[in-house]
């Protein structure tokens, strides 16, 4: 899918170039073929997917 010479790496979603951006959708398709997503997940060409890296919170402050 990728026209670069040499052509982007699949596993690596730095250097491919972005193709197409739905920033109100929230992804981002990149020319190896990759769908990342907003919350860190990646949708691969093949098919399988790269689950979210969630941080986990704390306890939230409230305003008094």
């Amino acid at each position: 899918m990728c026209s670069h010479q040499p052509s982007c790496p699949a596993s690596d979603t730095i250097a491919p170039h972005v193709v197409a951006a739905r920033p109100e959708q929230g992804w981002t398709l990149l020319c190896n073929g990759v769908i990342v997503f907003d919350d860190s997940g990646e949708l691969l060409p093949d098919g399988s997917v790269v689950a979210p890296r969630r941080v986990p919170m704390g306890p939230l402050a409230m305003a008094a």
